[in-house]
């Protein structure tokens, strides 16, 4: 049998992928029509108010539904080159380049959806038709001027970015960055989502920015793997399955949970359920169960036959029916995106329009243990994180290592400190009382961070996650390249994490970016992972106990730990000192009816910063010495154990040199006698 009839015979026959994308837009448009008017969604507006007309009314979700598939494809068809699909380590090959020159044109079709629905928006926000006179300036002060414009400007920009990376990158390093900007240019719409203005603000954007990503990774990877069989091999396809199932998996528990924290907060009570808008939740949920059925038994029945006779056809014939079935899921999903739900809008007035949750009462001891309110987002975190950690934990017991009881510990109490930072008390009033928020401002970026260096997470990692054999890159490959690559050389240089950690407070206080996250909950996800980030840098380069770039000397580790936290005092007292009111346009529209001395308040703050870096430079001075010393017992025992080895020849070769320079230097001795 020849080459090319031996590659045949191993292809796979598969339905075609236009024939599949034709019956999944279509599928998607018929449910985006039907949710449009089960939901009230296309209506005329009242009479007396501007209104763009019915082409714009339908035009415009039908163009969200192209946007929103081209967003997922693009995402699917670069995490599939940068993670799944066989093709190099380092250059892309075979399936892996296919995809990443597919993603191309997926993305031109992204950038111009995104244009398209960024004029229909404008025209159905402002009442004006298409073509209207001074629309074009119009639409450009829109994109320019207001937080729904410039998040659209944001998505074409970074769609026009992964356009360009995938029409150029020739390695695996530049599908994996172009699979980051698609993913990170999905996240300003969960901001301009149809419940961002609920009085949970924050936690419906956290559960839209999680079920945007988890959806595009899940049904773009699946959509991009159907497109892709017809032109892999048996093996190929069966080993991409198999990897994609795993993603698959983490991706529907991502789709699950911020769609029941996404119906929680739209719908309040069960009753809604009989609404329009209810309607459409309890369709996505059937989708949603039929999908997970489907993902089941291609995990059960299908995965484990790829590679026979038939194998992977069975595969490709039914994930073309989840394609289409998720297609559908999507159209529901823009219908729900039009609908208004069945709540009341909180007024933009006061407390609870700036905050979107009532103000809290006056802070006692109990109120410390008592307020509560969830952080969608870093609760996940702490959960997941401490999941796979103890995962770990349990794979290394398995196989009969040990694993120091003290790690794991520090890396729960690092999660549940997290957990209460964020969602206890402290981030309850962090946006009320500025003495609050330095209190979790020194929990996020010292005493956290530093519990979570102690559990060495990477070490963990590298222990108990499996090395691929076929030359790509998996979970544990991508880890070892960040450890090795020359950015977080320079990011890891003491200098460099001692200046990040430090400046941090400067630029962050000192500038608009600290009013900034107090109004906005982007921003105060920005901020709360920088200072986890920066302090988490900081206490690995002293003394973490994971691998990672060569470190300095310990003396020079001690020098730079001291003028870091002496810099860090003398902020705390530049505050307690301080007379300007910090982001006082927030804490002064609050009008809080407690502790009204803003001034004062501001200034505790100022003391809790000075006085809080006290207890973790200890802990990180003397993680620095212990490490010290065991780098020096290290050393002795190596030397002991070479010297067993060899006699001691370091030694006898040290004694000999001695003993010729002794002998070198008696003959001068007796001339000079003479």
């Amino acid at each position: 049998m020849t080459t090319t009839a031996a590659a045949r015979a191993t292809e796979v026959r598969t339905p075609r992928p236009l024939v599949v994308g034709a019956v999944a837009a279509a599928a998607a448009l018929a449910a985006l029509a039907v949710g449009l008017v089960v939901g009230s969604a296309v209506v005329a507006a009242p009479a007396g108010l501007p209104d763009a007309g019915a082409f714009v009314h339908w035009a415009l979700p039908a163009a969200l539904v192209v946007h929103d598939g081209a967003a997922a494809v693009t995402v699917g068809l670069l995490v599939l080159a940068a993670v799944v699909l066989p093709g190099g380590r380092t250059r892309l090959s075979g399936p892996a380049l296919r995809a990443t020159r597919a993603a191309l044109w997926s993305a031109v079709v992204w950038v111009a959806a995104a244009a398209t629905v960024a004029t229909l928006t404008y025209a159905d926000v402002a009442g004006v038709p298409l073509g209207t006179a001074g629309f074009l300036d119009q639409l450009t002060a829109f994109l320019r001027e207001l937080d729904l414009g410039r998040a659209w400007l944001l998505v074409m920009l970074s769609a026009s970015v992964v356009a360009v990376l995938a029409a150029t990158v020739s390695g695996v390093a530049g599908a994996a960055v172009g699979a980051v900007a698609a993913l990170l240019g999905l996240l300003p719409l969960a901001a301009t989502g149809h419940a961002a203005g609920a009085d949970a603000h924050d936690t419906a954007v956290s559960a839209l920015g999680i079920h945007l990503l988890a959806v595009s990774v899940w049904a773009g990877g699946l959509a991009a793997l159907v497109g892709l069989a017809p032109r892999m091999s048996r093996p190929d396809l069966a080993v991409a399955a198999r990897r994609f199932s795993t993603m698959a998996g983490w991706a529907y528990a991502g789709v699950a949970v911020s769609g029941a924290a996404f119906a929680v907060v739209s719908l309040r009570t069960v009753s809604a359920l009989a609404t329009g808008y209810g309607a459409l939740v309890l369709a996505k949920v059937l989708a949603l169960v039929a999908l997970g059925a489907a993902g089941w038994g291609h995990r059960r029945r299908v995965l484990p036959r790829i590679e026979g006779t038939g194998g992977g056809r069975a595969f490709a014939s039914l994930a073309a029916v989840e394609v289409v079935v998720m297609a559908v899921a999507i159209g529901l999903g823009v219908a729900l995106s039009r609908s208004a739900p069945p709540v009341d809008a909180v007024p933009q007035t006061g407390s609870l329009g700036l905050l979107w949750y009532p103000l809290p009462p006056d802070p006692t001891w109990s109120t410390w243990l008592t307020q509560w309110r969830l952080d969608l987002l870093w609760a996940l975190v702490a959960v997941v994180s401490s999941g796979l950690y103890l995962a770990g934990v349990r794979r290394l017991r398995r196989r009969g290592d040990r694993w120091p009881l003290v790690r794991t510990v520090c890396w729960l109490a690092g999660s549940a400190l997290l957990v209460w930072a964020t969602s206890g008390a402290t981030g309850v009033y962090s946006r009320v009382l500025f003495s609050t928020h330095m209190v979790g401002h020194m929990l996020l970026s010292m005493a956290i961070p530093l519990l979570l260096v102690l559990a060495a997470p990477v070490t963990l990692a590298l222990r108990t996650l499996s090395s691929r054999a076929d030359g790509t890159r998996g979970p544990r490959e991508w880890l070892l390249v960040v450890l090795h690559s020359r950015y977080l050389q320079v990011l890891s240089h003491p200098v460099v994490a001692g200046a990040l950690f430090a400046g941090s407070l400067v630029a962050f206080y000192w500038t608009g970016w600290f009013e900034w996250a107090l109004r906005s909950h982007t921003g105060h996800v920005l901020m709360t992972a920088h200072f986890l980030a920066v302090g988490y840098l900081f206490a690995w380069v002293l003394a973490g106990p994971d691998p990672g770039p060569r470190r300095p000397p310990y003396v020079l580790r001690l020098v730079l730990l001291f003028a870091v936290m002496s810099f860090h005092a003398f902020f705390g007292v530049a505050i307690m000192g301080g007379n300007t009111l910090l982001a006082p346009d927030w804490f002064t529209a609050l009008q809080r009816p407690y502790r009204t001395d803003l001034l004062a308040d501001q200034q505790q703050g100022g003391a809790i910063a000075w006085g809080f870096g006290e207890l973790p430079t200890l802990i990180l001075a003397i993680m620095v010495l212990l490490a010290w010393i065991r780098d020096d017992s290290r050393e002795a025992r190596r030397h002991d154990r070479q010297a067993d080895r060899d006699g001691d020849a370091e030694l006898a070769a040290y004694n000999a040199y001695l003993a010729r320079l002794g002998a070198s230097d008696r003959p001068h001795d007796r001339r000079a006698d003479r």
